[in-house]
């Protein structure tokens, strides 16, 4: 980056202008009487007129690299020190068939609930620059879609990659916390907190919610739940014999396991029924678990003057030697 480091110096330039405004003005002002004016006339010329004035524009530029230099003109970078414990954080997303239910929107637009979350859950990552976040994707199974991560472009690349069914149609919630507090509970950090973020009910995995959560909170993980959907039947898109049709479905979101979960892992259960009120439960989230962060930034300069003084020197010099030499006045 460039700057200048005495800007209010650049003020210097506008007496300069005026200076060789009036000055070119009178030179071109100068008479002299002759006897015969129709002889010069033939004589002068605009080029004339220009190599004339030559040594006044060559001062003018002169001058104005002479008061760039005193703008002290410098490139710089920044390079910061951030000095933070952090807090690392671990999503499981539920990415089971029933997500396809198409009860929320984003703008005007219906949308099935994953493509609501993604879309939340990428504005959540994005405001914690300076946390490691990692991410569980379940079904009928958990995985680690991505590992704890201080690389937000990759985690929210995996997170755009995600689809419905990627980890089968059911639900293994125990699994996803057994998975998060896998990758979480040796990694030193002021705070671990897993977000699970469910529709449904816990109905696949060899490991029940409670068990995990228990294993979880022993190892002083702070767990929050989110259900996600609207009260009663939710709409499903469906193939059928003569194309496309939307159908209602019930689905089964057990907020006493949520509940019993979060209260376990000294958390919190939000129930998230649109798109405004997922939002807002990541909001409050990021405000429960912000972290002191101490910044030093270091500023690292380069001197430029020289690139405008040695060219005002030269100047200076042609300015000189066409007086001398090529523009001479009588006196």
């Amino acid at each position: 980056m460039f700057r200048f480091a005495y800007p209010y110096a650049l003020i210097l330039l506008i007496p300069l202008i005026l200076w060789g405004y009036f000055l070119i003005r009178k030179r071109r002002q100068k008479t002299m009487t002759f006897s015969q004016t129709s002889l010069l006339k033939r004589l002068a010329s605009k080029k004339d007129e220009l190599i004339i004035d030559l040594p006044v524009y060559l001062r003018l530029l002169c001058m104005i690299f002479l008061i760039l230099t005193i703008c002290r003109p410098q490139s710089y970078n920044v390079s910061r020190e951030i000095k933070s414990p952090g807090v690392d954080i671990l999503l499981c997303m539920d990415t089971s068939g029933s997500m396809q239910a198409l009860d929320f929107k984003l703008g005007k637009q219906s949308v099935d609930r994953l493509t609501a979350v993604k879309k939340v859950v990428s504005d959540f990552v994005k405001k914690r620059e300076n946390d490691r976040i990692g991410l569980v994707v379940f079904g009928d199974y958990a995985f680690t879609q991505a590992p704890l991560t201080m690389d937000k472009g990759l985690l929210l690349n995996l997170i755009d990659r995600m689809d419905i069914g990627m980890a089968g149609d059911k639900t293994a919630i125990g699994s996803a916390l057994a998975i998060a507090g896998k990758r979480i509970k040796d990694i030193p950090a002021k705070a671990k907190i897993v977000i699970l973020l469910t529709d449904g009910r816990n109905n696949s995995g060899d490991i029940t919610p409670s068990q995990a959560a228990e294993a979880l909170e022993a190892l002083n993980i702070k767990i929050y739940t989110i259900g996600v959907g609207g009260k009663g039947k939710a709409p499903f898109k469906v193939r059928g014999f003569f194309g496309e049709k939307i159908v209602y479905q019930e689905v089964d979101l057990d907020e006493k396991t949520l509940r019993k979960i979060a209260q376990t892992g000294n958390g919190k259960y939000f129930r998230a029924a649109d798109t405004e009120e997922l939002s807002e439960i990541y909001d409050i989230i990021d405000r429960e678990e912000k972290t002191e962060v101490k910044v030093k930034e270091f500023f690292h300069f380069k001197e430029l003057y020289a690139y405008f003084l040695i060219p005002a020197m030269f100047i200076c010099l042609l300015e000189i030697f066409i007086q001398a030499f090529v523009v001479r006045s009588l006196p």
